[in-house]
């Protein structure tokens, strides 16, 4: 099974830059500096290091608690996905579907085994040099549906950790609040306002911090790495399915069309509930 490469990356990367992700960020800012500047007396009262570490510092304990250090490794990883992405063309791995079918619909194995060392997708390269080698097409499916099993688990714990950063945060800002509310009441018998109102000031900005991380930064990566695996996951499908009919023997304009209906069909139902916003 070596000769297969099983654990290569499933997709080469072209990096470019996520402008969907640029123009969150930006507007993001922007919020964040009309908040700070234009809808508050004072900034200052926005900066609470003790509210911060303790919602960071939480929110991280209980992640490392929660997860192997692997997977948090991975997930760090997954980040650089934020803002750069991969160039997916699913019409590329469409045309070359397409080619290798015409060499097989012809017989030349050698036309196709040259074309292999030209393919960028490992995933597609595995599924050609299947079908050149003549294993049976169960065992082919069988091959190829446990690398989409196998990147659906892996990409869902990287994202199931962003999930969590997103709902541990805004709970460890309720536990600063509650720090802040304690400390207010030991100095309420002293009935200095000034240190009263301080010490609300500093609980509520630890629940700000929690709800910002959680709904600007942590929610956010865990859906665009959610998108991101739907749309391999959809190629992997197409290319399944392709490997499939050029088994079976069908001609290569049949094969065209299924493919193409395939690829339009998966696209609409990425897109139909989906944001702009998130789009790449």
């Amino acid at each position: 099974m070596d000769k297969y490469r099983l654990f290569p990356p499933l997709f080469k990367q072209t990096p470019a830059i996520n402008y969907s992700t640029a123009i969150g960020l930006a507007l993001s800012i922007i919020l964040l500096l009309f908040i700070v500047y234009y809808a508050a007396n004072t900034p200052e009262i926005f900066i609470n290091i003790s509210g911060l570490v303790i919602v960071l510092g939480g929110t991280l304990a209980a992640v490392f608690l929660s997860y192997p250090l692997r997977d948090i490794k991975q997930g760090i990883k997954s980040i650089r996905q934020i803002i750069f992405y991969e160039s997916l063309n699913p019409q590329r791995e469409v045309d070359e579907i397409v080619a290798v079918a015409r060499m097989w619909f012809q017989r030349d194995k050698i036309a196709i085994e040259n074309t292999i060392d030209t393919i960028q997708n490992p995933y597609l390269k595995t599924s050609f040099q299947l079908i050149v080698d003549n294993a049976p097409l169960d065992d082919i499916l069988a091959l190829l549906k446990w690398r989409i099993a196998r990147l659906r688990a892996k990409e869902k714990a990287e994202a199931s950790i962003f999930h969590s950063l997103a709902a541990f945060s805004p709970a460890f800002g309720m536990l600063g609040t509650l720090i802040g509310l304690i400390n207010m009441l030991e100095v309420i018998e002293v009935k200095e306002i000034h240190s009263i109102t301080a010490n609300m000031a500093i609980a509520l900005t630890t629940t700000l911090y929690g709800l910002l991380l959680a709904n600007l930064v942590f929610n956010p990566i865990a859906i665009k790495l959610e998108r991101r695996t739907e749309q391999r996951i959809m190629i992997m499908s197409m290319i399944m399915e392709g490997v499939a009919l050029i088994v079976e023997g069908r001609t290569p304009s049949f094969i065209r069309e299924t493919l193409n209906s395939f690829v339009a069909q998966y696209d609409n139902e990425l897109h139909q509930d989906s944001l702009d916003f998130y789009d790449d």
